[in-house]
């Protein structure tokens, strides 16, 4: 056995691998300061390849090492991630955890305010970063103090843009990671900096995270793996085993009690933000854009700009790339202010949705923890037509989050509208990488622009226009269905609004003036919108710019005067040094300790896609402040199982402070199949673990409601009557039967014949038929069918009366329906197309002919679900006229529904493999299938 050693003397951490002759390779991570890590990797040329990649990082970053001012509370060192070579992620073996406790730290923790100029740099010279792999080594295993937070975690994530979170009412935003600190709504400033260190701090870098070209992926797709609730990017990470050391729990607890005393050691000062949204309906620039970006005397200090229907293109709907992207923003650029110089801090878009922004050069510096992230809204998720982007940072120490959203269209569509509005607020979150998941919320100055598309409950254009034209915008104003949202609380509740004093924005003939001459003559109405929440807002200007007439929209702009708070160094080093001291006394002296009102929990019929919550109390009765975390238990990689969770998952408490923990149970797609073949159950405890303290056990448990969705097509032919009403023993022995019997009789697409026997299985399900059924006979010459989102009280509905009875009709709108057929065909633990013939599926969709020899080629109930939803699709294609659909759009919808690659070939899928997967669909819309 040959033993390497790689050794870090600043981490104080050592790596050791082995390498035996039974071609296994062990990685060992271990040192004084760090507990002990165990990895197991086979021993093959990508292990050795990766080690040695692994050592050439590790010297790069010897060289760069650097010790910290005498006289100055030092920022730590960033908590390294422990490397796990992405192809080997699933050799990992358990953590053991030991080390003797460290001396005390007093570093604050927080970030370093100059870091963030010289990480900048590393971000904007990506693209050689990819090309060398020490450094990017260097860079994802923590090994490099000097790297862009934001570009690391989010490049890690999914390169970006366009890759759309499944819709899965009630949406929940991901959880806090296991181990990790607790994150207040702006991360705290860093130590005080001498001016001479700054500068030569400042020189290095001054640029952000601006990548020209960003790696878009269609705003439909799903996620190559959907993380469950439990979930976290840091689970396992060095940094959180760190974190339970004691110098871990110290470090973030004196940061925690910074954020406490910030009004001590922070001033206000009053910076000018500009902030515009516009839907350009595809339409290229066709003017300089300065009547809207430079309206006002004096230069704004930050721009965020917010645009929709930026390309209305099939290939920006689909596929990578839109040319008028760039188009765009060089408008753009060349229409700021020209009193100042201005950096961009970030770009990001989902299909026709862009929101970019930019900072005076004179501030470059202060910007920090700067993260984009987008949602989908469109039907199940899946499409980016309608959704949100965003973009927050730290701008000195007052947390930004501006959203750019295009919600639902249409007059009689509020409800949807709030629906998505509640979709993105729920899904939105950031991933920082020294920070919990953040939401939207958690900001301390939000700002919402966009075409919200909400209309007026006055349906006559005529009154209308009459109205605008004596000037009665405020009467107008009474029956506008956001501000009628917002008084009712429906949506936007804690936002405000300037008063309008400026026409309806919508809707326009293009290149004019002229309100809406088209056959549809549209209402005006105020559909462009700039709503903010935060304190020290002051709306300056709220105003329409009628000037440009490239859309059937105008721009729209709101100017602000904000308060952000300075950080003052003299007083927050005092600050930091009194923390230092006084936990430093009270440590030596008592122990932490919680008291919980209650630890037993039941949640009775729980049901598929149907949120329950409880809630409960934890008080610090203790003498200290203290940090709690809810910890997996032995042998389990999270702290609960995939259906649960709690939210806040950890956090700190003051001494006799309280905080409200919710424990909520949702049952999705992931998780739903084992529930319903009774491999699960709800029956879980969560260990909540005390920093220094012990450990708290909550027992949960509760029955749960079998459905149709999550069971396999073999299970259901087998189901004459209703799921529920079928007992679970009788479900099991069902799961069981091999659903892979081959038939050589060729079917047709109706139910079986006759009264036959009991034991005689359905040709496809029940469920199926009914819900393609209800589509066929009803929605054929629906508008936008598949590609507007139902109503989640209505797919609720659809579920339970699909689980409970054979209905003679289905409840709900045709939108719902569909989106009922399309959540069926998701949570399927087999995909129609089998898992066995996915790659088979690929390599023959330029083939017709291979293609109908492998779909006959599937088992019976998934050949005659496959040829039965073909069938219904062709029928669909002939009302295009009508409801808006077109071959390739259902090719590509469908395709990531009924062929999907194995759970572990998902993460490799690549472009070219869904293009073929969308072609096998396209050559039965376009040529039928005979057999």
């Amino acid at each position: 056995m040959v033993d390497y050693y790689l050794f870090n003397p600043e981490a104080e951490e050592a790596l050791l691998i082995d390498f035996p002759a039974d071609t296994c390779v062990r990685i060992r991570v271990r040192g004084e300061r760090a507990p002990e890590l165990l990895l197991e990797l086979q021993d093959d040329e990508r292990t050795h390849t990766f080690f040695s990649q692994v050592k050439r990082a590790k010297q790069q970053v010897e060289s760069k090492v650097t010790t910290p001012r005498a006289m100055e509370p030092p920022a730590p060192a960033p908590l390294r991630a422990v490397p796990i070579p992405p192809q080997r992620a699933n050799k990992t073996a358990n953590a053991v955890v030991s080390g003797a406790n460290p001396p005390k730290s007093t570093s604050a923790l927080p970030p370093n305010l100059n870091n963030s100029s010289s990480t900048n740099q590393a971000g904007t010279d990506y693209s050689a970063d990819r090309r060398d792999p020490a450094k990017s080594l260097a860079s994802d295993f923590g090994f490099e103090d000097n790297f862009n937070h934001t570009l690391k975690v989010e490049e890690k994530k999914n390169q970006q843009n366009r890759l759309v979170a499944s819709r899965e009412p009630p949406p929940v935003p991901p959880l806090p990671p296991r181990k990790g600190s607790y994150t207040p709504s702006n991360p705290l400033p860093p130590p005080p900096v001498p001016k001479d260190r700054a500068t030569a701090i400042q020189g290095k870098d001054s640029s952000f995270i601006t990548p020209a070209k960003q790696d878009f992926r269609p705003g439909f797709e799903r996620l190559d793996r959907s993380p469950s609730w439990s979930d976290s990017p840091t689970t396992n990470s060095m940094r959180q085993a760190m974190f339970s050391s004691q110098a871990g729990q110290r470090e973030y607890l004196i940061k925690h009690r910074l954020g406490k005393k910030e009004k001590e050691y922070v001033d206000i000062q009053n910076f000018r933000f500009f902030t515009g949204t516009w839907n350009v309906n595809g339409q290229s620039p066709d003017s300089g854009l300065e009547p809207w970006l430079c309206c006002d005397p004096e230069p704004p200090d930050v721009y965020a700009l917010g645009f929709q229907e930026l390309d209305l293109s099939t290939e920006a709907f689909f596929y990578l790339d839109s040319s008028k992207e760039q188009i765009w923003v060089e408008s753009v650029e060349r229409s700021l202010h020209p009193k100042a110089k201005y950096k961009k801090v970030r770009i990001i878009r989902l299909v026709g949705m862009m929101l970019v922004v930019f900072v005076n050069k004179l501030h470059k510096n202060h910007i920090k923890d700067v993260a984009a992230e987008h949602v989908g809204t469109g039907i199940m998720g899946k499409m980016g037509n309608k959704g949100g982007v965003a973009v927050r940072f730290v701008f000195h120490n007052t947390s930004f989050c501006f959203v750019n959203s295009h919600l639902a269209a249409h007059v009689e569509d509020f409800e949807r509208r709030n629906q998505d509005y509640k979709d993105i607020c729920a899904r939105m979150t950031f991933h920082l990488l020294d920070y919990p998941p953040l939401s939207i919320v958690k900001h301390d100055v939000v700002i919402w622009l966009g075409d919200l598309n909400y209309r007026l409950f006055v349906y006559d254009a005529a009154e209308v226009k009459q109205l605008i034209s004596q000037n009665e915008l405020k009467k107008l104003q009474e029956c506008d269905q956001l501000n009628i949202q917002r008084q009712t609380k429906r949506a936007f509740t804690d936002f405000m609004e300037g008063e309008i004093n400026f026409v309806p924005t919508y809707k326009y003939d293009a290149k004019t003036d002229r309100w809406d001459s088209s056959g549809k003559c549209r209402v005006p109405a105020w559909c462009d919108r700039i709503l903010w929440r935060g304190s020290n807002v002051k709306q300056l200007h709220y105003r329409s710019h009628m000037e440009l007439q490239t859309s059937d929209h105008k721009p729209v702009s709101s100017l602000f005067n904000i308060g952000v708070k300075v950080v003052n160094d003299l007083r927050y080093k005092k600050v930091f040094e009194e923390i230092v001291r006084i936990m430093d006394r009270m440590e030596n002296d008592f122990l932490p300790s919680l008291s919980l009102t209650q630890r037993d929990f039941t949640f009775a019929n729980v049901k598929f896609r149907q949120l329950m919550r409880e809630r409960f109390l934890i008080t610090n009765d203790g003498q200290v402040p203290c940090h709690f975390a809810f910890i997996p238990k032995l042998n389990d990689s999270q702290y609960c199982k995939p259906w649960l969770r709690a939210e806040p998952s950890d956090g700190f408490l003051e001494p006799n402070e309280t905080l409200e923990i919710y424990l909520e149970v949702y049952v999705s797609k992931d998780s739903v199949t084992l529930l319903n073949s009774g491999e699960d159950s709800i029956e879980d405890i969560l260990v909540l673990h005390l920093d220094r303290g012990k450990d708290y056990f909550i027992t949960i448990s509760g029955n749960y409601l079998p459905s149709c969705f999550g069971t396999s097509l073999e299970t259901l032919c087998r189901m004459k009557k209703p799921i529920r009403e079928i007992p679970i023993t009788k479900l099991i022995d069902l799961g069981e039967d091999s659903y892979m019997e081959k038939e050589k009789s060729k079917v047709n697409f109706l139910m079986v014949d006759g009264v036959g026997t009991e034991d005689k299985p359905l040709k496809i399900p029940k469920e199926v038929w009914l819900l393609v059924n209800h589509l066929f006979t009803k929605s054929c010459q629906q508008e936008d069918l598949f590609q507007t989102p139902g109503l989640q009280e209505e797919l609720q509905s659809i579920i339970d009366c699909l689980d409970t009875s054979i209905p003679d009709s289905i409840p709900g709108c045709n939108h719902s329906v569909a989106e009922a057929l399309l959540i069926f065909l998701e949570a399927l633990p087999e995909p129609v197309v089998c898992y066995e013939l996915y790659q088979r599926c690929l390599e023959c969709s330029h083939d017709s002919r291979l293609c109908k020899q492998l779909i006959s080629q599937l088992p019976r109930a998934h050949r005659n679900v496959f040829r039965y939803l073909m069938a219904f699709l062709r029928e669909l294609l002939k009302h295009s006229h009508n409801n808006n659909l077109t071959a390739s759009l259902i090719a590509t919808l469908f395709a990531s529904l009924l062929i999907r690659p194995p759970p572990n070939l998902a993460v490799r899928q690549t472009s070219q493999d869904r293009q073929r997967a969308i072609d096998f669909i396209l050559g039965f819309l376009m040529g039928g299938d005979e057999e």
